[in-house]
């Protein structure tokens, strides 16, 4: 068993400095670790758009691009793999793509229009059902952000079920605890506390923010699970912490 651990260590060790060399320039390296994940791009990508995809997809292409740029971005101190950050990465990409080209269909729909009424009933029904294909794709997406957030929870204790019930009741409270994991996402060394430690710095974030210990230890849970939001470049879940600040 320890054997084991200590295998999957070196893995992550030596993908870390391969990273590392990239990033200062070693292209050859950079090729040759592209080339040897193209499965995991692929599998990535084929779990967004719910088919297998083929290297000869453009949707694969977009996975490739962002997982070279995970490589590019990727910075061990934020407490994550790099295999965890492609994957988020890829994902947005991805998504961000499918959005375009269903935008590009609508618009090559509406210049089939003219004034017949049989052909614009047929654009309608084209559309909507390209909006219908969009808000089950967007459903899929949220589950899967969902999943992958509570996979990340669970690495500090913590379930999705802890956020709903540790969630501040009144408006002003959720803005205050979420300003606070701002705070402690912007600073390195906490930062680096939380996710190396898995526990809240609250001694160090009693000396930065104007609310009490007692304050910082009752919503524990809750800014813990707000900075791995933020942390983590989740795409709906982020939207979830702008419309609490926004309350």
């Amino acid at each position: 068993m320890l054997g084991l651990l200590f295998t999957a260590f070196k893995k992550k060790r030596s993908l870390e400095e391969t990273v590392l060399k990239i990033q200062q320039g070693d292209i050859s390296l950079r090729n040759d670790t592209i080339e040897s994940f193209k499965p995991f791009i692929a599998k990535t990508v084929s779990s967004v758009c719910k088919r297998y995809i083929y290297e000869s997809d453009d949707e694969f292409s977009i996975g490739l691009i962002a997982f070279n740029e995970a490589i590019d971005k990727y910075s061990p101190e934020k407490g994550r793999s790099l295999l965890a950050f492609a994957e988020t990465l890829v994902k947005r990409r991805v998504i961000d793509y499918i959005r375009s080209q269903s935008k590009q269909k609508e618009v090559l729909l509406d210049l089939s229009l003219n004034d017949d009424n049989e052909q614009s009933h047929i654009y309608i029904d084209n559309e909507n059902s390209i909006n219908e294909y969009e808000k089950q794709k967007e459903s899929e997406r949220r589950k899967e952000e969902i999943l992958l957030y509570i996979s990340h929870l669970e690495d500090f204790g913590l379930s999705f079920e802890d956020l709903v019930e540790n969630s501040p009741k009144h408006a002003d409270a959720r803005k205050g605890a979420i300003m606070i994991a701002k705070l402690l996402m912007e600073d390195d060394e906490l930062k680096e506390i939380l996710f190396a430690k898995k526990r809240l710095p609250v001694k160090q974030l009693e000396g930065i923010v104007e609310v009490s210990r007692k304050t910082i230890e009752r919503n524990r849970k809750y800014i813990i699970a707000v900075a791995i939001i933020i942390n983590g470049d989740f795409l709906y879940l982020n939207d979830y912490i702008k419309g609490a600040i926004d309350e």
